[in-house]
């Protein structure tokens, strides 16, 4: 079977607006972001005369919208852009198009248009942290979002019912060049003891991708008095909230209790296996996860990597890894541990490059139709469900 390129599709509620997007991921490269594309669709009729914005936003959300603490409201508009499509503000055959803006528009016809918006470099990455299975509203957050709809002019109220949204997701991948392998040693001396234990730990690379397993090699030359009872190793995630307050949660997304001893005045070298996954972290609040669109799974966030000079304030959630081990020492007075911290990145892998073939086989649509409890008024915000159909029947329809 040939390959499709697939275009994402939503229409509003009075059928006066469409969206067609190539894609719902958007790669921040550091120093740049992919700029966002799409096509708009318009029926004159139903528009009675109004006007058809489209808009680019990127919103912070500490949790529910209508949480507040003395009159603070915990959602914030990081970044908000509008475009006028209809009627359009400069020749549309005159303007530069990407090539699937080319094919929607050739397929759609007259009464469709292009919008283009570019990331500011200083915006967070898609990052939300996991509610517990009893949390109710919505999450803690850096969303982005296409809205598209139609007004009598851009500040006017807009109607639910003439007004389509679609999620987005800025992402980052793997740097194509890795720095060296992270290695930290410890020393520690003890009361009543000549000489100290040393301990190495190191991993094989910097970067490490979702689902690859993580090979720590530690070696423990114990030549103190001490006994070392217990080894303890583990992946932590740490995920800085930095836009409000703060807020830093550490969370272990492996451990492994190995039960290894390291008797006074003996030695250790080992390779211990972790794998850090989402799937055996669904059940636990405060978890970071990558931005999750929805009918679609996710998994534990990426390592945040932001541009030198750019305010972290700004940038929401923060989130990095670390690998840990704990040596547990005994002793008359009791036990104590000794510690070594190893971080690293955690991210995806760059993707392959589309083909240039790929690029001109046909178009796929991918519709997103609202679903509607019986008895419930329905919202823009609704589940979205995806139905794959071919292109031919979307050109339009002689009249």
């Amino acid at each position: 079977m040939s390959p499709k390129n697939v275009v994402f599709k939503k229409v509003c509620k009075d059928k006066s607006v469409t969206v067609y997007m190539g894609k719902r991921d958007f790669v921040d490269r550091v120093d740049s972001v992919d700029p966002v594309d799409g096509v708009i669709s318009v029926d004159t009729e139903a528009l009675q005369g109004r006007k058809v914005f489209v808009t680019l936003s990127c919103v912070f959300r500490y949790g529910r919208d209508d949480m507040d603490v003395m009159g603070i409201a915990f959602r914030r508009e990081l970044y908000l852009s509008t475009r006028q499509v209809y009627p359009p503000l400069q020749d549309r055959d005159k303007a530069v198009h990407t090539k699937t803006q080319a094919k929607l528009l050739r397929k759609l016809g007259d009464n469709a248009y292009p919008f283009f918006f570019e990331f500011p470099d200083n915006l967070p990455c898609s990052v939300a942290m996991q509610p517990a299975p009893s949390d109710v509203g919505k999450q803690c957050a850096v969303e982005f979002e296409i809205k598209a709809f139609s007004a009598e002019r851009q500040d006017a109220k807009i109607k639910k019912r003439s007004a389509v949204r679609l999620m987005l997701r800025k992402v980052q991948y793997a740097p194509e060049s890795q720095g060296p392998a992270p290695s930290v040693e410890a020393t520690r001396e003890f009361t009543m003891s000549d000489r100290p234990l040393h301990a190495k730990a190191s991993l094989d690379k910097e970067v490490y991708y979702h689902g690859e397993p993580i090979k720590l090699h530690l070696q423990v030359t114990n030549n103190s008095s001490k006994n070392i009872k217990n080894i303890i190793v583990s992946v932590d995630q740490v995920a800085n909230v930095v836009l409000y307050s703060n807020d830093s949660y550490t969370k272990s997304v492996d451990i492994e209790e190995c039960g290894d001893s390291v008797p006074a005045g003996d030695s250790l070298k080992k390779t211990y296996t972790l794998l850090p996954l989402l799937a055996n972290n669904r059940e636990r609040r405060g978890i970071a996860l990558d931005g999750k669109l929805k009918h679609e799974d996710t998994n534990l966030a990426s390592t945040s990597i932001v541009k030198e000079g750019a305010l972290k304030e700004v940038m929401g959630i923060m989130v990095s890894y670390r690998v840990m081990v704990k040596l547990i020492v005994g002793g008359m007075m009791g036990s104590s541990e000794v510690g070594l911290e190893i971080p690293f990145k955690l991210m995806h892998p760059k993707p392959d490059a589309v083909k240039e073939s790929e690029l001109e086989e046909e178009l796929v649509f991918q519709e997103f139709k609202r679903t509607y409890l019986k008895g419930m008024l329905g919202d823009d915000d609704d589940e979205e469900e995806g139905n794959v159909s071919g292109g031919d029947d979307m050109a339009p329809k002689e009249k």
